[in-house]
């Protein structure tokens, strides 16, 4: 009897372990499973972004994200050829003119950080892109860096008010990089960048703050002896900055 009990204590034993063993197989193979899914996960997304980074408008390229870059340079100045989406050596010879009056790379590729000068980017609530906030705090820092708050927002919205004015380009970008428009993106003021109350001050202005009433010009007195802006109608005085239209 009591041989009998031991064979059946080795039996139930062995059998426990039996089970133990399977179980750990599929714990671990469970965790195999699930490490392969993450790994697999993320060089996947890594493979989307590389590829998301390498496709650049360059020469070859096309599509509509050409027309829409041939349309911003031809707006600029800087494109005479037609808008048919093809990045040929007309485009690629706007790109490095575009590059040039900005102090970028001029490369004649249309990358990430040329497009951002551009304005080119996805839309937003506001009808204005991220990169068009970007590029409007650009402008906020460059030309109003040390004034007031208001005084800053009042910069920003001297550039919306000439977007929607008829005697100006109808884009953020237009009117920055309209030739003799705004001095500050051929100096070294323009490599710094926009800070976050600038950013701020850039988004109040799109969200329809103008502390100008209205105003499509600003200047420094004690920086310029231009007898034509000097004659424009002052609505405001903000800071140093005299606001006009």
């Amino acid at each position: 009897m009591n041989n009998c009990k031991i064979r059946i204590s080795r039996r139930v034993i062995k059998k426990l372990w039996q089970v133990f063993i399977i179980l750990l197989l599929i714990l671990l193979l469970s965790e195999i499973i699930e490490y392969t899914s993450v790994i697999y996960s993320h060089t996947n997304r890594d493979n989307i972004n590389n590829s998301a980074q390498s496709v650049l408008s360059q020469t070859g390229s096309r599509g509509n994200e050409v027309r829409q870059i041939q349309s911003k340079l031809k707006q600029l100045g800087h494109y005479k050829g037609s808008i048919d989406g093809i990045f040929g050596s007309d485009t690629k010879k706007a790109v490095i003119s575009f590059q040039k009056s900005c102090g970028l790379k001029a490369d004649g590729v249309a990358g990430p950080k040329t497009l951002l000068y551009l304005g080119l980017g996805s839309g937003s609530s506001s009808g204005y892109s991220s990169n068009d906030v970007y590029l409007l705090a650009k402008v906020i820092e460059a030309e109003a860096r040390g004034e007031s708050y208001t005084g800053q927002v009042a910069v920003g919205a001297v550039i919306l008010n000439r977007v929607d004015h008829s005697s100006f380009p109808d884009s953020i970008s237009g009117v920055v990089y309209q030739s003799g428009a705004f001095d500050c993106v051929y100096d070294s003021n323009w490599g710094v960048e926009p800070s976050s109350t600038s950013r701020k001050a850039a988004n109040d202005a799109i969200n329809g703050w103008d502390p100008t009433g209205g105003a499509i010009y600003y200047y420094n007195p004690a920086k310029t002896s231009n007898k034509w802006i000097r004659s424009r109608p002052v609505v405001t005085v903000i800071g140093r900055h005299y606001f006009c239209t």
